[in-house]
Formats: C-alpha cells, structure tokens, sequence
C-alpha cells in the first residue's frame, strides 16, 4: 500500500499534466500555411536581404501572405519567379534582369591622389578623412563593394576600380549599401547608356581632378534632350528608353568618356 500511494498519485499527476499540455496545445497551437515551407524550398537560400526581408523564409511568409509579388526575389530570377507564381496560383508578373553598375571611371592613372593615406584600408574608413583622392565623389579604390558581394560577382581590377561580374551578380543590393559614395546602382540589362560620374564639380575643376569627370559640356543633352539633362554640372539620364540608338553615337562623342555604354560593350562592338 505505501508504494502504491506515490505511483497512484505520481501518474495522476502525470495524466493532469498530459491533459494540460494537450488543452494549450489546441488552444495555443498557431496555424502555419504550408505553402509558406514549399515556397521557401524554392527560394535560393541565399538570406541576401536584397527583397527587403530578414531572409528567404520571410519573403516566403510575406508572398503567401500576397505582400509581396513572385518576382520580388532579385536572385531567384525568373526560373524562381514562375515556381512561386506556379505555388500560389498567381501570375509571375513582368522581370526584369537588372545588374549592378559602377558610376564611375576615375582609375589609379586619370583621378590624381591628394597625397599618401595611411589610414584603414576600407572606403568608409577612407571617406570619412575626405579619401585618398582630389575627387571628393569618385572611387575610393579599397575595395568595400567586392567585400560585400555574397555572390563574388565583383573584383577589384588592376585599374583601382571594381569589375561586376554580369554572370554573377543577381542584383540584391550589397554594392548599393556598402559604397559609402553611392556610386553603385541597379539597373535594367537593357539600359545600354550610363553616366560614368558622379561629380558635381565645376567643369575645369571636374577635369583638374580626373581625366575621366564629366565637364558638363552638355554634348549628350544636346544629342538626346528628351532623356539627358544637366543638373549641378552633372548629366543625368532621365529615362533611357527614350534614347533613340541612332542617337548613341552621338552621345558617346563625350570628350571625356564619362557617358556611354560599358567599356565591354563598346570593345564587342568594335
């Protein structure tokens, strides 16, 4: 009898607790869609952030939940965008490739130094004394973008100036935030002409400083003014779909190659 107490009242309790976690269990117990696991086997597991979330099972949270379009995962493209479409019984919508571009041409040869920096060797670092250049926007050289790439889809050339590797990049964004110049953006495949500067000095002062600076001469406005305009001594492309390529050579007469194509365009080409 006096074994029997403790076991009696020990599985009783247990059979209370038993009960008790089942009860919470089925009230507590929160639903989970799973469609959000089988579009989030989809994604490439990259947890870039470039869609805006935390990661890939977010924005697989956020597309179930219709928050988010299936091709708002800039490295999934569009092989990923029509699963997801697929998933969720939506339409992938129109994609659009996009690539990271660098606005700038200043090389170790055509942006002159200020003199020998000492400091750490990062783009931040360097900015924040003023940089190792008599340009104050272009390229600090030190290679931050490269560091930031989850992908390896950037490399820092001969030259001083970052490389995107078009087969690699997948657009998520990291040069974007890592250049503390802003001299990255993303943009279209399609968009064959770039600005290759982001000075906004004065034109004599612009070319002192880099061979490569745009002067604001305004030879490309006047080539293709429903598109290009001047503003603070700097070319801007408003809209390049309204770029006629007959035009293109004309643009490309800049006398400091600050706007064109891409280097590797032009050499195909010719």
């Amino acid at each position: 009898m006096e074994v029997l107490v403790p076991v009696i009242t020990m599985g009783t309790l247990g059979l209370l607790f038993s009960l008790g976690l089942a009860f919470a269990y089925k009230k507590l117990r929160v639903y989970e869609d799973p469609k959000i696991e089988q579009v989030s086997e989809m994604l490439p597991q990259a947890n870039c952030g470039a869609c805006g979330y935390s990661g890939c099972r977010a924005f697989a949270e956020a597309a179930v939940a219709g928050e988010v379009s299936a091709n708002d995962c800039p490295v999934g493209g569009e092989e990923v965008a029509n699963q997801i479409a697929a998933a969720l019984g939506v339409d992938a919508g129109e994609i659009i490739k996009k690539l990271a571009r660098l606005h700038c041409r200043g090389t170790h040869e055509a942006a002159k130094d200020r003199g020998t920096y000492l400091g750490i060797s990062t783009c931040h670092a360097a900015h924040l004394v003023g940089g190792n250049k008599q340009c104050s926007y272009g390229c600090l050289h030190f290679g931050d973008c490269a560091r930031s790439c989850p992908f390896d889809a950037i490399y820092m050339s001969n030259d001083g100036l970052p490389v995107v590797i078009e087969d690699k990049c997948t657009a998520c964004g990291k040069c974007v935030d890592a250049c503390p110049r802003t001299l990255f953006e993303l943009h279209p495949l399609s968009q064959e002409i770039i600005v290759f500067c982001r000075s906004q000095d004065r034109g004599a002062v612009a070319r002192k400083y880099c061979k490569n600076a745009c002067i604001a001469c305004g030879i490309c406005v006047r080539a293709c003014p429903e598109a290009i305009l001047l503003e603070n001594n700097l070319a801007e492309i408003l809209d390049y779909k309204k770029i006629d390529r007959e035009k293109i050579p004309e643009i490309e007469k800049c006398p400091t190659d600050s706007i064109g194509r891409l280097s590797q365009e032009k050499e195909d080409e010719g």
